[in-house]
């Protein structure tokens, strides 16, 4: 259909964000920070100031976090990983800044006049985006959206730029040259290792340094042409054969690309001087170009034969040019798949008739509940361990250092300590309660667990959110009433997703889901979900089942702490199940805390959960009942006691 600049542009703005989720799981296991660069025409798009003058966000500034927040809520799961704790420890307003030029007044404007003149540099992005580059790549600092109103200085040089979002109209070429050029770089690990062809093998290497550039119809252009121009430099018409000339070099056989190692470099060099192609200097023989011509090379050796097209492209590339036109495709090139509802669809129209429905929920309840749950649970549970701390003694010998002893010793308090906690605020932070009401809290426990604070406040403080917020969860679900919503049904456009083409390789591949592949949080085959999924697919009980959307743009439960997205919508064959139509929540094992505790994002899980059990088992007529389940038989053990 017809759209508007602001739609392309939020559309723009979306894929950037997608662009690095899609890949930013791998290269975080590698140690790999994802940089994305905004460049745009106007400061006020991305940053603006109220009437006293404080920083507000301007039109892409607030499209970026409702796009992030939106993206990031399909993302996260229950499933305890590293990367998925990394997501969650970062605000949104934390992870995109500005680079732009300040006047006397401090204030962001349009970067029209060089350094030196009235205008000076936004010195706090300054020092983080061109000068503390190794802070930038590290995984402490939150950073990973930056908005430009140009391609930054000419000495920034940061590698790890993997997605760059063009929302400006531009006909400089040199410009342009210069803001797709921030990202044609070896990116780095967090240990500031080049990840070339040594450090990732020729497998990765391209697809760890793919850089992706989210273009309007112009620059989508310029780019087509850039990389023609690129191709040519990078491949400079060479006069002579070497192992030089053939180590690195990619090249296009069929539809796979291959990227020459050292040494199958060398074995292609050895094969030529062998049979006479090239001379002692590496010129090209008129042996070699009769042989071209006649289509009649000698055989190579078993180690390189499967690479031959590809050698004889880059050497008849010596003295024909043209050649290189086959040799690299566009890397950039959208690839994407739909995955259409598929003919089991008309099976699930019955359960889907029951269960698309929008619901609202009200919840009225007593907070002295809450707060006697709260005192009574902190009183009986609350154990808190001193802080203790390992002292380590040594010398240090040129680049060693030699332990001699180590001590581990407990944490004395002076009385006099100038380390303050505003405890109350901190409580009321973690428990998005009011401070009267966690002060009342803190008021009715007893002296002996309220002094546990001074052995170990940050302990302290997370052990007491995590009690309180069980209560709050328990008071909720008792109190919550679901009614059904004046909103209209879903879509059934939901289900139609489109994905990058290569994602189709990690899904699983179905006979009995609505749709003709199935994607599971965990891609190994041992995961919950996707052994899940299998025996779904096999189960003779099961007639057809879908891996509901999840997200604001999905299948979703409003509920007091969120909106909550079921997995999984099963019908089962009459007569052989005792519900023949379930929702079912796949569950791992729960995420603990440093200290032993659920966290609030767990907590606050089960609340939803809890949520559905009411609204499905309890309130709704449907006949649909829900549960979590850690297996399919776990699934058949629970569905006999609902």
């Amino acid at each position: 259909g017809n759209v508007n600049e602001d739609d392309i542009r939020r559309i723009q703005i979306r894929e950037t964000i997608n662009s690095p989720f899609d890949k930013e799981e791998k290269l975080f296991e590698q140690g790999i920070k994802c940089l994305s660069l905004f460049f745009i025409d106007e400061v006020a798009k991305y940053r603006q100031y109220d009437e006293n003058g404080e920083e507000v966000l301007g039109e892409y500034g607030r499209i970026f976090e409702e796009e992030y927040n939106a993206a990031l809520n399909e993302r996260l799961t229950l499933f305890p990983t590293d990367y998925q704790a990394y997501l969650r420890g970062i605000k949104t307003s934390d992870t995109h800044r500005g680079y732009f030029s300040i006047d006397k007044k401090g204030r962001a404007v349009d970067s029209k006049t060089p350094r030196g003149s009235e205008f000076s540099d936004d010195i706090s992005a300054y020092d983080l985006i061109l000068k503390n580059k190794e802070r930038l790549l590290s995984f402490e600092e939150p950073t990973r959206f930056i908005f430009s109103h140009s391609a930054l200085r000419e000495g920034w040089d940061n590698p790890n730029v993997f997605q760059i979002c063009t929302l400006k109209h531009s006909n400089n070429a040199t410009t342009k040259r210069q803001e797709v050029g921030r990202g044609l770089r070896l990116c780095v690990n967090s240990s500031g290792e080049r990840q070339d062809i040594d450090a990732c093998g020729e497998d990765l290497v391209q697809s760890v340094n793919t850089l992706t550039v989210i273009a309007s119809e112009s620059y989508a252009g310029f780019v087509a042409g850039l990389q023609s121009e690129i191709k040519s430099d990078l491949y400079e018409r060479p006069t002579k054969a070497s192992v030089d000339y053939f180590s690195g070099k990619t090249v296009k056989i069929g539809e796979e690309t291959h990227t020459f190692t050292v040494a199958e470099a060398t074995a292609a060099y050895i094969y030529l001087d062998n049979n006479g192609y090239v001379t002692f200097d590496g010129e090209i023989t008129d042996k070699y170009r009769a042989a071209a011509e006649s289509g009649s090379f000698a055989p190579m050796r078993p180690e390189i034969a499967p690479y031959a097209k590809g050698v004889h492209k880059l050497v008849q590339a010596i003295f024909d040019p043209s050649i290189l036109d086959e040799m690299a495709g566009n890397g950039h090139e959208t690839k994407v798949k739909d995955n259409p509802l598929n003919e089991n669809w008309k099976d699930f129209r019955e359960l889907w008739e029951r269960i698309n429905k929008r619901y609202a929920y009200t919840v009225e309840f007593d907070s002295e509940e809450l707060i006697k749950k709260s005192i009574d649970a902190i009183n009986s549970e609350l154990r808190v361990a001193r802080l203790t701390y390992t002292l380590t003694k040594g010398e240090q010998t040129g680049t060693d250092f030699n332990v001699e002893s180590t001590e581990t010793k407990k944490l004395d308090r002076s009385q006099g300590s100038s380390v303050e906690y505003d405890l109350i605020g901190k409580i009321a932070e973690g428990t998005t309660l009011t401070r009267r009401t966690v002060a009342t809290i803190l008021s009715g426990i007893s002296r002996e667990k309220l002094w546990l604070f001074r052995e170990n406040p940050e302990e302290f403080i997370a052990k007491v959110v995590g009690l309180i917020n069980r209560q709050k969860a328990s008071v909720v679900v008792e109190h919550i009433t679901y009614t059904p919503s004046a909103e209209e049904p879903y879509s059934q456009d939901i289900f139609n997703m489109s994905r990058a083409s290569d994602e189709y390789a990690k899904a699983f591949k179905a006979k009995h889901a609505i749709q003709d592949y199935v994607f599971t949080d965990g891609t190994a085959a041992d995961s919950v979900e996707r052994r899940f999924a299998k025996d779904l697919d096999t189960a003779k009980e099961v007639v057809v089942y879908a891996k509901l959307p999840r997200g604001p743009r999905g299948f979703y439960i409003p509920t007091p702490v969120g909106n909550y997205s079921p997995d999984w919508a099963i019908s089962f064959k009459k007569g052989t199940v005792k519900h023949i139509f379930f929702i079912a929540e796949t569950k791992g094992s729960m995420k603990s805390t440093k200290f032993g505790e659920m966290t609030r994002t767990d907590e606050i899980e089960e609340a939803k959960i809890s949520c559905a059990k009411k609204l499905f088992n309890e309130i709704s007529t449907s006949g649909v009942k829900y549960h979590e389940v850690t297996s399919y038989q776990n699934l058949l053990e629970v569905m006999e006691t609902l």
